[in-house]
Formats: C-alpha cells, structure tokens, sequence
C-alpha cells in the first residue's frame, strides 16, 4: 500500500530531501488512519465485552495515532530552511517530535498500569465473544504490516522515527499476542487473567517509552557517528594522495541528512601546498556529494621525507601501543638540539580511561627514554577521541 501510494503521490523528479520529507509524513498519515481503526474497533470489542486489556490496547493504538500525528509535524517542521536563528537547519525537530512522542507513550503506560492495578484490587468478571477474538487478531495483522512497511522505509530514508515506529508496532504485536491468548484462555477455562493482560500490555508500552525516548535523546545529546559512517569518510579522504593519515574527526548531527564534518589531514610538510590544497577542496566536495554532508578538513605539515622523524613516530606509536592498545598518536613531529630531541605528538584517549591524564604523559615519557633514547624528551597533548 505504501509503495503504490508512494509512486503516484511522490515525484521521481524532485530532490532527494523532499523526497524522504514526503515519504515520512505518508508513513505518519498511514500510520494515524490505521491506529486509529484499530482504537475503534478495540475500544467497541472491550466495552462490550468488559475487558480492561482490550480496552487498555485500544488505548495503546490511540497513543500510537497520537506519536503518527506528532512525527507528522516534525517531518513538517524539519523541512524548514536554515534562517538567521538557525542556521543549521531545522532538522533537529525530527529528534525532538520522537521525544514528545516517547513522552506521551510513557504517560499512557502509567495510566494504564494504574488501571491495571486497580482491577487486579476490585476484579470484575469479562464476557470473550468472538467479536474480541477476530478484532485482537486482525489488529496482529496490520500491526505486523505496519511494522513491516516502518521498518522498510526506516531504513531507507535512514530516519529514527520510522525506525521506531518500527519498533512500537513489534511490541504491539506482542502484547496483542498476550491480550489475546488471555481472553481465548478465559472464554475456555474461565480463568480472570485480564487485570495481569493489562499489566502487561502496559509493562510493554513504558519499556517502548524508555526505548524511544533513548533513541531521541541522544542524538540531541550528541552521539558519536555510527563506525560504518567514519569508514565511509576515512576511505574517500585516504583515497587522495597527498593525504597520509587524517585524525580529530567531529561529525555533528543537525538532524537527519544535515550533518557537518571536520577534520585534520595530514600532508608532506614539502609537498606543492597549491597541489595538496586543491586535492583537500575536492576531497570536501565528494564528502559533500557522496554523504550528504558539508566538510572542513585542515591541513597538518609531517615530515613524511624524514626518515628519523618517520622512524621515531613508527617506535613511539608501537611503545604507546604497548602500554595500551587503544592509544593512539598523531600530530608528530620532531625538534632537534645539540644535547637532546623534543618529540612532539597529540595522545588520543579511549573515554573513561583508567590512568589520569597527568600520570599517562609520565609513563609515555619515561617509556620513550628507558626504550628509545635516554636524549628524548617528550612534549605530549592528550585528548579525548569524538569517533568512538
């Protein structure tokens, strides 16, 4: 359904920002039209037949209609252009529409686990019907191909909303799954087991609540980018011959498809600087073209034709190695003097690493004189890696 509403509804021929703007807020519509069938149709099946877990999933596609409407909105409003109070964009409003919505899922959790409690204390007996049975396993059905088509389109316009939209629809079946098998077994056994179906129709929506709201949260946060993306980025820089190793990356994300990239290249310190300046402003264009994203990449100078610079920075980064796998070093250079040799390098920090920063640069030092040369001396900067 999606698909065939996407093809005549969604032009080939526009860009590929509005395109994905399009496809989410038919994702979000569809999604409002069928939660809220669903919330009628549940809502009538659990009136009549007295059940406080159909009546508390009714409520559950209510509060789903209610998420639709709001990533509608922030599909909307994310679409705005940079303007003199924002200049990055809008894109932000994507994250911030999922937050609400996570907000609102938890408070429907709490009042229904509220209402669970309280017939758990005052238990009242429920009538099954066939009517409750067909609706709870229809509803199974569209929620799966909800999920189905959420999940799809989640990953194609790589949107965290839609992925967890995705999500919601999954835990939906589930406890559907759950409200049903309860109300079968109560119409059969005469078991009252509707009372614990709310229960845990509502422990099902806060744990979805507390997922959603993590998956909004930190990215406004500012999460690092995914390893698959950095590989991305080092491959296509490294492709550029005068590049020899590229470092300090920070990528900021401004909402989906804004993001913003920086980082150090390092380049011959002898080279053609007009040559290797050219070859970093087309290296910014294909990270711009290929990954959807605008890019600043300095410059840092290393004696690459040094063979002692390029052969003490090899034994420095295997020593620091060896102290810790995880260490790395850039930014090396070298300063010689007629009684010893300052080696000069930044030292990049796992986070929450278990040495302090002061006493790391002791241990490096006194490592690179008692295995190196007792004539160098160190001059370390430690720093914390933004790629992790």
């Amino acid at each position: 359904m999606i698909r065939l509403l996407s093809h005549f509804l969604i032009r080939d021929s526009l860009p590929e920002e509005k395109k994905r703007s399009l496809l989410g807020k038919l994702c979000s519509a569809m999604g409002i039209f069928l939660n809220i069938l669903l919330c009628a149709a549940k809502l009538a099946a659990g009136v009549l037949s007295g059940s406080i877990a159909v009546t508390a999933d009714a409520m559950n596609n209510l509060s789903d209609a209610g998420s639709s409407v709001i990533t509608l909105i922030g599909f909307k409003l994310s679409e705005q252009k940079p303007d003199r109070e924002h200049p990055f964009g809008h894109g932000r409003m994507e994250y911030l529409s999922g937050f609400i919505v996570s907000m609102l899922i938890l408070f429907m959790g709490f009042e229904l686990l509220k209402s669970s409690v309280e017939k758990l204390i005052h238990p009242e007996e429920i009538a099954g019907s066939a009517l409750t049975i067909v609706v709870l396993a229809l509803s199974i059905a569209v929620k799966f191909y909800m999920m189905f088509y959420n999940l799809r389109v989640g990953k194609k316009i790589d949107s965290a909303a839609m992925k967890a939209a995705a999500a919601d629809s999954m835990s939906d079946c589930v406890s559907t799954a759950i409200v049903l098998i309860c109300t079968v077994i109560g119409m059969y056994t005469g078991l009252q087991l509707d009372a614990w179906c709310g229960l845990a129709v509502a422990v099902f929506i806060l744990v979805t609540g507390v997922r959603a709201a993590k998956d909004t949260i930190s990215p406004l946060l500012g999460e690092p980018p995914s390893a698959d993306f950095v590989k991305k980025i080092e491959q296509l820089v490294l492709a550029y011959p005068s590049v020899v190793g590229i470092h300090d990356m920070i990528v900021h994300d401004y909402g989906p498809g804004r993001r913003m990239i920086s980082l150090h290249a390092e380049v011959p310190a002898h080279g053609d600087i007009l040559r290797i300046h050219d070859e970093i402003d087309n290296a910014e264009r294909e990270l711009a073209e290929k990954l959807g994203c605008h890019a600043v990449i300095h410059m840092d100078p290393i004696e690459n034709d040094n063979p002692e610079c390029v052969r003490l920075r090899s034994e420095v980064s295997a020593l620091v190695k060896q102290i810790d796998e995880r260490l790395t070093i850039h930014d090396f250079r070298m300063v010689t003097g007629p009684t010893h040799t300052n080696l000069i390098f930044d030292l990049v920090l796992p986070h929450h690493y278990p040495t302090g920063e002061k006493e790391l640069r002791h241990e490096v030092s006194d490592a690179v004189r008692q295995q190196i040369g007792r004539q160098y001396y160190t001059v370390i900067q430690t720093e914390q890696s933004f790629i992790e």
